[in-house]
């Protein structure tokens, strides 16, 4: 069954801000028994490898990686983004054991745990975090910076300049809707106000904490005359909703679609369009649509642990999202890799997969990190009082 991943991302994708992070030079605390020393067959220290070069090419960061025998994430669902074709392909093609924990973690928690955890085996190698936790977590010197061998084909504003940290894979604002029980399915935003939805608009999660809730708030305001600068009439929208008996409180699983409980879905495309297959087996027809009046667009950021207890397999992990291989495995799960453009004008790009993206016209156009946090504080404020009652 899908997993429901609860996860504040933050900050919209394609934004450059900042620069290398601030702090304390990184430490060396010795590593916990299982551990990594940091070193490789060359004499490489893995921990401080900026590319793959640094090891004398991927074939010896390969070996590297393979001596550690061992990769630790938190925070991946394997139906999220296609994880856990992600994780098997990996493991298929290096032998490298990965330890997937805690797989509904937030990005919160896995900034958390690169904290509390540094020097043990248990703490995480890489990251999988929204753009919000990427940029303060730079700026509180906790990850490591590395370029992958596809780092030029990653366009400027969607990286870190140092490499820090990395923009993966996105999506847009999606509704989705059981048309087996829905005699007609809602295509906009305006449209869930209608009386024949009664009861039935749902979010994946509360706002002040799910990445996918806050970007529906804010597609709600893009909807209804907002801005970036104001998310207040998305707020507005959501209690029109509730006044209207429309919003549903029940929070989107994919356990709640098959009982029928959230029968209309605000949520990433990626997971609306990942729900489909999975709901047809029970007998339902899920369908996905990008709201014409709230084109909402954000990417999430991989970053490497500064004090990663398995550096060499960390590295060798991100090499291997970023290859074509990669890439194509995210598309494969209905999310946009980042180097989809790249791997369209290169003839890598898995047109089949593709293909099988909710479709969506015109380009994004994104938020500052300034816009988002005073977003998110609006949202603290007022959330509870839109939709309560």
């Amino acid at each position: 069954m899908i997993a429901s991943r609860v996860r504040f991302a933050g900050l919209a994708a394609f934004l450059l801000v900042g620069a290398a992070a601030c702090g304390a030079a990184p430490g060396t605390a010795a590593p916990s028994a299982g551990a990594s020393d940091g070193g490789s067959a060359a004499g490489v220290d893995a921990r401080t490898a900026t590319s793959a070069a640094d090891f004398g090419g991927l074939d010896k960061l390969v070996e590297a990686a393979k001596k550690e025998g061992k990769l630790h994430v938190i925070a991946l669902p394997p139906d999220w983004a296609n994880y856990g074709k992600i994780i098997e392909a990996f493991k298929a093609k290096y032998g490298i054991e990965i330890e997937s924990e805690t797989p509904d973690a937030a990005s919160a928690d896995e900034i958390n745990a690169v904290k509390t955890r540094k020097g043990q085996d248990r703490a995480p190698d890489v990251l999988d975090i929204g753009q919000s936790f990427a940029i303060s977590g730079a700026a509180e010197g906790l990850f490591a910076p590395y370029k992958v061998e596809t780092w030029d084909k990653i366009p400027e504003n969607q990286k870190e300049p140092s490499g820090l940290w990395f923009n993966d894979y996105g999506g847009y604002v999606s509704i989705g809707c059981d048309a087996k029980k829905i005699a007609k399915c809602p295509e906009t935003y305006a449209d869930l106000l209608k009386p024949e939805y009664k009861g039935k608009v749902a979010l994946n999660g509360n706002p002040t904490k799910s990445g996918s809730a806050f970007a529906g708030v804010y597609a709600a305001a893009l909807a209804n005359g907002g801005s970036f600068d104001d998310i207040q009439p998305g707020l507005d929208f959501f209690k029109k909703l509730k006044d209207a008996g429309n919003f549903n409180p029940v929070e989107t699983t994919p356990a709640t679609i098959e009982k029928g409980e959230t029968q209309i879905s605000i949520d990433w495309d990626y997971n609306n369009a990942a729900y489909a297959p999975k709901m047809a087996e029970k007998g339902l027809d899920w369908k996905t649509v990008i709201p014409s009046d709230g084109k909402y667009f954000q990417l999430y950021a991989q970053a490497i642990n500064k004090d990663a207890p398995h550096p060499a397999a960390a590295r060798l992990w991100q090499e291997f999202l970023y290859s074509p291989e990669g890439q194509n495995l995210y598309l494969g799960g209905f999310a946009r890799p980042v180097l989809l453009p790249a791997m369209k004008a290169d003839g890598t790009v898995d047109a089949a997969a593709e293909a099988n993206l909710p479709p969506v016209e015109g380009e994004p156009t994104f938020p500052t990190e300034a816009q988002v946090n005073k977003a998110k504080e609006v949202l603290a404020g007022g959330w509870g009082a839109a939709v309560s009652g």
